[in-house]
């Protein structure tokens, strides 16, 4: 089974890519951020027609979350427990909650797809929000590995923390910033702590999953890596493949960011009578 997680920074504006990707890297089940968009405002249609269906989660133009999948998808949780909300301004335990986590089972795997707050500045609410938020997951998790310990579980997306300098073409340029801070760091080392680890780095130990529109990032190579598949035990022990897809950076309209795949060896049959794309 091929897992991937793109930031595609709105899909109805790319969703021709985005599919077509799909079905040209063979792929079972992508999970998104940034999607843009309420689920009814989705482009159901064209991942319909390439044999997918779709959970969305999605309140506004801002943020969202979703998975498209050729296999069923069981459990589907919108929000994690616990989750922090936000709104910019205000503070107290009754904030709205901000469509950034979805949960979906697949083949027994257990997937979420995140959008971790961006943290804007260090010393902003939002700041504060993004620790406490990415706090709260690292309890469920542990919570989660508790209750099944040989879970295969996945969590995947856009993590906006850069957890090694190398991840950043130039830490100078982000000292003071966000993404690079200690406590973002030590926030991500929780969940290896909690017994997460990162999938992809051990297959392809470099290599950025981001860069700027702005000051031709992306042709000087000047980029981070943010994106992220923090995997249990169970879920690194049938990993056997993984790609950062930089090529799907070039191109007409790209998103800033890219896809990231891995392969699990389930002994997935799947069904070959899959619509034609042309």
């Amino acid at each position: 089974m091929r897992v991937a997680t793109w930031n595609v920074n709105s899909v109805r504006t790319r969703v021709g890519r985005v599919v077509d990707w799909l079905v040209r890297e063979d792929v079972d089940v992508l999970g998104m951020q940034e999607i843009k968009c309420k689920p009814e405002q989705f482009p159901v249609e064209a991942f319909e027609a390439a044999g997918y269906t779709v959970e969305a989660h999605g309140l506004n133009q801002w943020n969202g979350v979703a998975f498209a999948s050729r296999l069923p998808m069981e459990d589907v949780t919108r929000d994690f427990p616990g989750q922090p909300g936000f709104l910019k301004g205000q503070e107290g335990p009754d904030l709205p909650v901000e469509a950034r986590a979805i949960g979906v089972t697949v083949e027994g795997v257990r997937l979420w797809s995140l959008y971790v707050p961006n943290g804007r500045e260090l010393g902003d609410p939002h700041y504060t929000y993004k620790l406490d938020w990415l706090a709260q997951l690292a309890d469920r998790t542990t919570e989660w590995l508790a209750a099944e310990p040989d879970l295969p579980l996945a969590l995947m997306g856009d993590w906006n923390v850069a957890p090694l300098d190398e991840d950043v073409w130039d830490l100078r340029v982000f000292e003071g910033s966000t993404h690079v801070s200690e406590p973002e760091r030590a926030a991500f080392r929780a969940f290896e702590e909690r017994g997460l680890q990162d999938v992809v780095r051990p297959l392809v130990p470099t290599g950025y999953t981001y860069w700027d529109y702005k000051q031709l990032r992306f042709p000087r190579n000047e980029g981070m890596r943010i994106d992220f598949v923090m995997g249990s035990q169970a879920f690194a022990d049938v990993t056997v493949g993984a790609t950062i897809h930089r090529d799907e950076r070039k191109g007409d309209a790209p998103s800033d960011h890219v896809p990231v795949s891995v392969d699990l060896d389930l002994d997935t049959v799947l069904d070959d009578d899959r619509p034609m794309i042309f």
